[in-house]
């Protein structure tokens, strides 16, 4: 049985958080409250429901949590685009980051999907 740590799209959510991390701790002090505590929840949320919708019993309960990780991206997105626009951020490479990961967690809800038209369950789907 593999483990959500097993799945590519898992492990680039994780690395997305962390370079989240690294840019909001140079956002000004009075955005600790703000900005950089919404990042970094939303940032956060991706890989915790990618776990979490992994650890469910059926591929259609994975696939909620997955569109709640896609919602989450799309959260940090438009705070990142608010980063570079008020506080002059690179975060050309997060944005990078992000776009492969919406595309890879697209990728997985259809894999899943296509899988669940068999009649077919997975307690743990595999993903590249």
């Amino acid at each position: 049985m593999r483990s959500h740590k097993d799945l590519d799209v898992w492990k680039e959510a994780m690395q997305l958080v962390k370079g989240v991390y690294r840019l909001s701790a140079t956002l000004p002090r009075e955005e600790t409250y703000g900005l950089v505590a919404q990042m970094r929840r939303a940032a956060v949320s991706v890989p915790s429901n990618i776990a979490e919708g992994a650890a469910r019993d059926s591929s259609k309960e994975f696939i909620q949590f997955l569109y709640v990780s896609l919602g989450s991206l799309s959260e940090l997105e438009t705070q990142l685009i608010l980063a570079k626009e008020i506080f002059s951020c690179d975060t050309s490479s997060l944005e990078s980051t992000i776009e492969r990961l919406r595309k890879m967690l697209i990728g997985l809800i259809k894999s899943l999907r296509k899988r669940g038209e068999g009649g077919e369950d997975f307690d743990q789907p595999s993903c590249s």
